[in-house]
């Protein structure tokens, strides 16, 4: 692919992002965390290129969040030196390797049970303590301990332990539901005061969560990462306009076996099959009543039903995606652009770094 080629001419299906929009959600995000004067830490899980988290810390981003000990090994090679692993650490093969990460950065964990700390514990040793962070269930039915009484017990656990720092709570909460985390929070909060236990960290997180995160005043820092490039599911949100998205996926339509069906050419390994509450694959951009009704790994077949207008064989359209993150570690490199002509392209460097 050369610079400056149209996005019109590439092979599809592609992923592409628009550089203008993505500098935009960069800054419009940072601005606002400036102006509530919270730290904000982006979570790469979103984009996982180096470059782009540079951009996100020049904007003034505070370190950034990995959700597994790989991603943050791809990271710290790329000279990142404050990441926050929001994962339960389990294994000594893993445990042993975030050792050898927490040797080399500036290093923080979760944790929301007492085999997570009792294994952390026996990893690390009080010459370089490992700071964590309670993970609390606000609401959002993952992980988390379930009352800010059970926090308490585990922020104990986890001080008593010399190898170990507790550095303060994390949750993840479900959307619209500031009120219930700050409760929980304030909570805690006050329980760890009692206790003498000094909590220096309060993270709030979640895209969906975004523009609302004022609204939890006991936090001290929000994390999230589709904000960079958005998706269906952030304007759904209501976090966003269509706009706002900086990815499209391009793909061609290669048949039309009848009236009201199209087949593209980006099937599930092109587009999540991660529906996240819709009841198709994605917005077609150019027919938005169109319907990408099933995906197998190489076809998506539209339902045209209802359609005046149709798409022709060989036409190209674009494709807003429901989640944006998982359709990033479903491509090798991501194609930037500006106005439409290609200015780099970025090797997506922890594309399938799970463990």
């Amino acid at each position: 692919m050369s610079i400056g080629l149209s996005i019109h001419d590439l092979l599809t299906p592609v992923a592409v992002i628009d550089e203008k929009i993505m500098e935009t959600n960069i800054s419009v995000a940072q601005e606002y965390f400036d102006r509530i004067g919270r730290n904000f830490r982006p979570h790469i899980k979103t984009h996982k290129i180096p470059a782009l988290a540079t951009q996100q810390i020049a904007a003034g981003a505070k370190g950034i969040n990995c959700q597994k000990v790989s991603e943050a090994e791809v990271f710290a090679d790329a000279g990142f030196t404050d990441i926050l692993i929001t994962f339960n650490m389990l294994g000594s093969a893993r445990l042993e390797r975030l050792k050898a990460l927490h040797s080399r950065v500036n290093l923080q964990v979760v944790a929301d049970n007492d085999v997570v700390v009792d294994a952390l514990a026996a990893t690390f040793s009080e010459d370089l303590p490992l700071n964590v962070l309670v993970e609390c269930d606000t609401g959002s039915g993952r992980n988390g301990v379930q009352t800010p009484a059970a926090a308490l017990e585990l922020a104990r656990k986890i001080d008593a332990c010399p190898g170990l720092t507790f550095h303060g709570l994390l949750t993840y909460p479900k959307p619209s539901s500031e009120t219930d985390v700050e409760a929980f929070f304030a909570q805690t909060i006050d329980l760890l005061k009692q206790a003498d236990l000094e909590c220096a960290v309060v993270s709030h997180g979640g895209s969906p969560s975004l523009f609302d995160s004022d609204l939890v005043p006991s936090a001290t820092e929000h994390r999230a990462g589709t904000y960079i490039f958005n998706d269906r599911s952030m304007v759904r949100a209501g976090m966003c306009d269509f706009d706002d998205c900086a990815m499209h996926v391009i793909a061609t339509v290669v048949s039309r076996p009848t009236e009201n069906r199209a087949v593209l050419d980006a099937g599930s390994k092109a587009l999540t099959s991660d529906l996240l509450g819709f009841d198709d694959h994605g917005l077609i951009v150019e027919y938005p009543d169109a319907s990408i009704a099933t995906l197998s790994e190489e076809h998506a077949v539209v339902d045209l039903s209802g359609l005046d207008e149709k798409p022709e064989i060989g036409e190209r359209i674009r494709i807003i995606p429901n989640h944006t993150c998982v359709v990033s570690n479903l491509f090798d490199k991501l194609v930037f652009h500006r106005d439409g002509a290609v200015t780099r392209i970025e090797h997506v460097a922890a594309r399938g770094q799970v463990v």
